[in-house]
């Protein structure tokens, strides 16, 4: 028997001897890599957990801290159009763990440097505090994130939140309202529908035309400057249905920024404000007077001299001092006449028709900023006669605009509403006159604008018909001279009118070209007729030839000029 080599024994002996060694070694590596996979897992499914099942809650010590869970995912805000109004953006919000700041001292001068709007010692203090959980900056900027994650502070860490962000800016400051820091609706649309933004999934769809919003402010604020004036106010409803396609109230605010909301910003010079509005309120005078049968168009009043009744005298600011026919009242706005023609309706039956309209009550808008108004607790003859040329009693310029709304659009009167009627079906609304007096209110408005104080509200084409309001503010229990609330009121297209336009200066002062003027037809008026030509194309509104037959037709008016005869002048 031949032997083995002895090279292959050797190796034979190598083999067994190494084999253990092989086997330990895998093991280790089979056991390492084994960890190294379920820790990788764990750190996955700690991720997903973060990021996808909580989405956004607070750790366990804000939530353990913090007085009140917050809450997010508020709706969107849309204008009619769909035109994001408001809606809202995750941001992070910077807090920290006192118990695990080493230095407190270190992080807030390192932290003052990132968001100096803080102060180091208010930092400082905070990171001092005993609690395990502090608030230091809410709704950071990516950049502001970015900057404290370079930190490396220990103790620090960010909460995912929701930050309401208004596109337009202040344009809509009052329908909107503002959130607080918590995203908890304190004013306008956003405190009314509050509970319903965090609930709802859609966006809540509003009557308001941006483009609109955005004429009607700019037109205000330019004339703001022009005169001088404290404030300002406009409105724009269709009257078909009272929806509100423009409001504005100036000064206003940005609510993206609602700690820099000053008490006169906030206040709604449109639904919250009460003013006395002058010769406005001749409109509904002459349309009860008109509806209940005391005095027909042919019909007038004498305005030869003034009325005195106790230590009140009642005067026309352009007297013609002779008869003047309902017509002549209306277009010349004669305080007497129009006071005349309340007494022969009576204060009783005065007040029954206010209140048919919503002149005694608050405007049912859907906005918490509503003012109540200021009426007369006795309703005497004297009253019944200064209100009836806007003296006496105070109302809101929402009001006086659904008001008016009534009055030209066939007679009914339409709750006025910011919120778009989704359903398709018709709103409901309260018929207040008869369709024939609101065609010869309408015939009158036009009146006014071609041939009264209304001329510089006439926008070419678009048949403008209007009313002037020049009151002196009260303050107290007095009339602040000089101090006027100056506004016109207006509507178009007067042979089927659509929308009614109202704006309103808030003491305006007269300048150069007003002749030092500041009535409402001089300051306000403008306003109207610039809006108008701007907004009328927009809102399929298209421009007619003015003196057309059929035109004329539905807006001509016959004027007696004597009280024994008739006669009709062509250009009316």
């Amino acid at each position: 028997m031949i032997g083995r080599h002895p090279l292959h024994t050797a190796r034979k002996r190598q083999q067994r001897e190494t084999s253990p060694a092989l086997e330990i070694g895998r093991n280790r590596l089979l056991f390492t890599g084994a960890m190294l996979a379920a820790a990788f897992a764990v750190v996955a499914l700690r991720l997903v957990d973060v990021t996808v099942l909580k989405g956004g809650d607070e750790p366990a010590i804000a939530r353990s801290a913090a007085p009140t869970e917050l809450r997010t995912g508020r709706a969107d805000i849309v204008d009619r159009n769909g035109v994001l109004l408001a809606t809202s953006l995750k941001t992070a919000s910077l807090y920290a763990d006192p118990a695990i700041v080493l230095d407190p001292k270190e992080a807030a001068a390192k932290l003052s440097r990132v968001l100096p709007q803080l102060g180091e010692a208010a930092i400082a203090a905070k990171l001092k505090s005993d609690r395990r959980f502090v608030w230091l900056q809410r709704h950071l900027t990516p950049r502001q994130q970015y900057a404290v994650n370079r930190l490396g502070v220990p103790g620090l860490n960010f909460q995912t939140e929701e930050r309401r962000v208004y596109p337009g800016g202040p344009l809509a400051a009052h329908v909107l309202g503002h959130t607080d820091i918590d995203n908890r609706g304190l004013a306008g649309v956003e405190r009314q529908f509050d509970e319903e933004l965090r609930a709802r999934e859609k966006p809540l769809r509003l009557t308001v035309d941006l483009r609109v919003q955005h004429i009607l402010h700019e037109q205000l604020e330019r004339a703001m400057r022009a005169f001088h004036a404290i404030g300002a106010a406009g409105v724009v409803m269709d009257v078909t249905n009272g929806e509100i396609v423009g409001m504005v109230s100036l000064p206003d605010f940005d609510p993206n920024l609602p700690t820099a909301i000053d008490a006169d910003s906030r206040f709604n010079r449109a639904t919250l404000g009460v003013y006395e509005m002058g010769s406005t309120f001749k409109i509904f005078t002459t349309a009860m007077a008109l509806d209940a049968g005391v005095v027909s168009m042919s019909g007038g009043y004498d305005a030869t001299d003034p009325i005195r009744v106790a230590r009140f005298v009642i005067r026309d600011y352009h007297a013609k001092r002779r008869w003047l026919s309902v017509p002549e009242i209306f277009m010349y706005s004669s305080n007497i006449g129009t006071a005349k023609m309340a007494l022969d309706v009576g204060p009783a039956e005065q007040r029954a028709f206010l209140s048919r309209i919503g002149m005694l009550r608050g405007s049912p808008i859907e906005i918490a900023e509503v003012g109540q108004p200021l009426v007369p607790n006795r309703w005497r003859e004297i009253n019944a006669m200064t209100i009836s040329f806007g003296h006496g009693l105070a109302i809101s310029p929402m009001q006086l605009v659904a008001g008016v709304g009534a009055m030209v659009n066939g007679g009914v009167l339409y709750p006025p509403t910011l919120i778009r009627n989704e359903s398709g079906s018709a709103r409901a609304g309260k018929r207040v006159i008869s369709a024939r007096t609101s065609d010869q209110i309408r015939r009158l408005m036009r009146l006014v604008v071609e041939h009264g104080t209304g001329n510089k509200a006439d926008a070419q084409g678009y048949l403008v018909g209007g009313k002037t309001g020049t009151a002196e503010k009260v303050m107290g229990r007095r009339y602040k001279a000089k101090a006027l609330m100056s506004s016109f009121i207006a509507a178009f297209p007067m042979n089927a009118p659509r929308y009614v336009v109202f704006a309103m200066l808030d003491e305006p002062s007269g300048n150069k070209e007003t002749f030092g003027y500041a009535t409402g037809g001089w300051v306000a008026a403008p306003v109207v007729r610039e809006t108008i030509a701007r907004i009328a194309p927009l809102l399929g509104v298209r421009p007619v030839d003015e003196q057309a037959p059929e035109i004329r037709r539905h807006v001509a008016v016959d004027v007696v000029t004597e009280k024994s005869g008739k006669r009709r002048l062509a250009s009316f």
